[in-house]
């Protein structure tokens, strides 16, 4: 009867029995419930495309303080010598495909300059909301202008996953000119190609490790090793090294789950999902605390927002006004675009287990058209975990006996200097520096030691302390150390943070040619 009195009363009946069975349920069954209203994004999608519009600013303005010294007229790999060079002009027009670049318009150190400065500004309007579609494209078309043509300096799979991110954001964003969430909420095939993105990124990295065969990664003793062994590594990742052998191999099983298992929530109904949203981003942040990666770990964070959708951040955000009706041809539009990434990413996965060695042409066709604007890329870090850290000193002198050191910016090398936070800038000569410590010596280095002798004062910026201030030195060589972090005790006694012994020379005493232009090396043998 009280039942039918609040009914009549137009008070809705309660149902306790049926809420405390819900809540009696099993975790699975809470996790997996999906909501009977569907799911917003403009929040989302705004929020995101700010964080977009950061992580351009912070690639331009990393790459700013660099361009000149790696791709000027007088730097390590001058640009406007590779679009002049004979192996680009015999390619005819075909060069102008695979290196899609604004740059072979001009390709003077004032453009370089210039252009970095076009794409802090427009960085800055996709941040504030303005025109973002529009800003958008530029910013894809600038920054690929440099990857192309960027070589080993900007060969980094941020570098890749940022195209990749911004191609996504052009198809995304709004197409208004004022600030806002859009007036059309984002399209299914749209939230379905950023989850994709999040699930290749992680998934990627995870396969890869397990398919390399690593006996690191097979042991779980990988973490044994990463502290120590990864190209920057900062303080926290020094004291992280340290840690007691059990949680070192807890944190390589759980980066192994993590990687393997975890990208299947961006695919899960909401509440997993919003699991997999607060695993990933303290992953990030774990990674942000222990090692400097430039801005991939904030590209990464950013990707997570698409795991949330408006309902959880309403409590951060106002509530925007309704969207508009979406029309058919609106969706249409959306999903046209997007099959030939779901193609291409799905097809990226299947490449990573046995699949047929002929692909259809169709595909193939796709995957060249695709190759140079970096639009679908594949994903994996730390797939053979290193168990050494070799670096490379670079040495200079005058009479071919003392032989003084010229000092990186954030490279190691002094044992008493200590791990310093970098991120999210990107030194990218330092990070070269530890490749080329791996193996034989690449060409780019080679390069890099000319400029040291000829004395290239943008190089000579890219260096922290140059011993030579007067003049270049007449000499130049690589010596090879072998760098262990120093254990705790030694630390707290003598201050040192890393122990280094000099293994050999990594490429003999090096002079500039006699009778030229100062443009050749040759060895030097003595005197």
């Amino acid at each position: 009867m009280r039942a039918v009195f609040r009914m009549l009363q137009g008070v809705p009946a309660r149902r306790p029995r049926r809420r405390a069975r819900r809540r009696k349920g099993s975790l699975l069954g809470r996790l997996v419930e999906r909501s009977v209203a569907p799911p917003h994004h403009r929040l989302v999608r705004q929020v995101f495309l700010q964080a977009l519009g950061g992580i351009y600013l912070i690639a331009f303005t990393s790459l700013r303080r660099q361009v000149k010294g790696l791709y000027g007229s007088r730097g390590i790999l001058p640009v406007r010598d590779l679009l002049s060079s004979p192996r680009m002009t015999s390619r005819g027009r075909e060069r102008y495909f695979w290196y899609p670049t604004l740059l072979w318009l001009d390709a003077s150190d004032k453009t370089l300059v210039r252009g970095l400065r076009a794409g802090q500004v427009l960085s800055l309007a996709v941040m504030a909301g303005l025109a973002p579609q529009a800003a958008l494209t530029g910013l894809w078309a600038l920054y690929l202008s440099y990857v192309s043509v960027g070589r080993e300096f900007l060969s980094f799979q941020w570098d890749a996953l940022l195209l990749e991110m911004g191609l996504l954001g052009i198809f995304t964003a709004p197409t208004g000119l004022r600030p806002g969430p859009g007036r059309y909420e984002p399209s299914a095939a749209q939230v379905v190609l950023w989850r994709a993105l999040v699930f290749r990124l992680y998934f990627g990295s995870g396969v890869s490790k397990l398919k390399s065969g690593d006996e690191t990664w097979r042991k779980l003793t990988a973490c044994d090793y990463y502290y120590e062994t990864e190209p920057l590594p900062n303080r926290g990742g020094w004291y992280a090294h340290h840690l007691p052998q059990k949680v070192q191999k807890f944190s390589t099983a759980a980066v192994l789950a993590l990687e393997t298992v975890g990208p299947f929530l961006a695919l899960a109904p909401r509440r997993l999902r919003l699991l997999g949203f607060w695993l990933f981003s303290g992953f990030q942040g774990i990674l942000i605390a222990t090692g400097n990666y430039g801005f991939f770990n904030v590209q990464s964070l950013a990707l997570g927002l698409w795991l949330l959708d408006d309902a959880s951040l309403r409590r951060l955000l106002p509530v925007p006004h309704p969207a508009r009706p979406r029309p058919w041809w609106r969706t249409l539009g959306a999903w046209l675009p997007a099959a030939p990434f779901l193609v291409l990413g799905a097809n990226e996965v299947l490449a990573r287990f046995n699949r047929p060695r002929s692909s259809p042409r169709w595909l193939e066709w796709l995957e060249m058209r695709a190759r140079p604007l970096r639009a679908v890329n594949p994903y994996g870090l730390f797939a053979v975990m290193t168990v050494r850290r070799p670096e490379i000193a670079i040495e200079g002198s005058d009479d071919g006996e003392t032989w003084l050191e010229y000092t990186f910016r954030y490279k190691v090398s002094d044992p008493e200097r200590a791990p310093r936070q970098v991120a999210p800038h990107q030194p990218r000569l330092d990070w070269q520096m530890w490749f080329a410590a791996l193996g034989s010596p690449p060409v780019w280095l080679l390069a890099f030691l000319l400029r040291l002798l000829e004395g290239a004062p943008d190089v000579l910026k890219l260096l922290a302390i140059n011993p030579f201030p007067e003049r270049p030195p007449r000499y130049i060589r690589a010596t090879f150390y072998d760098y262990r972090m120093a254990d705790l005790e030694t630390h707290r006694r003598t201050g040192a943070w890393w122990n280094r012994e000099r293994v050999g020379l990594y490429l003999p005493p090096l002079s500039l040619a006699p009778g030229g232009t100062g443009s050749r090396l040759q060895w030097y043998a003595g005197e």
